[in-house]
């Protein structure tokens, strides 16, 4: 019974999932994610999200850039709702900004919203101009063996290629 209730309370926390009338946001926002609890607090795992169609724009030439964004976190006691993050993905089409600082954006939100154990972004964007950029930010709690995974995969990120 206690979990039937814990199930329909987080249920009642999360506006879009399920939600047909979706309205789509083509300027950043932030407060369209949601979180949930994550039932096993206990455990270390890792949660991936891949996202193929990113898109924002070049602050610059206001020319679109595409990118495969990969989030990828250890959840402590709350974690982020896969269609509230679809949208708040979407929100970038029309900001403005370089692809290190979406990249470093996204991170520091879904710190914001979720503090993960751990938690790394990636975007491989799309060349143009004949280069392309590949940013990668992590982060880890604080003084805790989170840290330091960060910091060691920082210091490998991509030694392979």
């Amino acid at each position: 019974m206690a979990q039937h209730t814990q199930n329909h309370r987080q249920k009642d926390q999360l506006t879009l999932l399920g939600s047909a009338g979706v309205v789509y946001e083509y300027d950043y926002n932030p407060s369209i994610l949601e979180v949930f609890d994550n039932k096993h607090t206990n455990n270390d795992y890792f949660v991936t999200f891949n996202c193929p169609e990113f898109t924002s724009l070049c602050p610059i030439t206001s020319q679109p850039d595409f990118a495969h964004i990969r989030i990828s976190y250890i959840p402590a006691q709350k974690m982020v709702e896969s269609k509230s993050l679809k949208l708040y993905l979407f929100s970038f089409r029309n900001h403005g900004d370089f692809h290190e600082d979406c990249i470093n954006i996204i991170m520091k939100d879904l710190i914001a919203i979720m503090s993960p154990k751990y938690i790394e972004v990636y975007g491989k964007f799309t060349p143009r101009g004949g280069i392309s950029i590949d940013p990668f930010a992590n982060y880890g709690i604080p003084n805790t063996h989170y840290e330091e995974m960060a910091r060691y995969r920082l210091m490998r990120h991509r030694l392979k290629d």
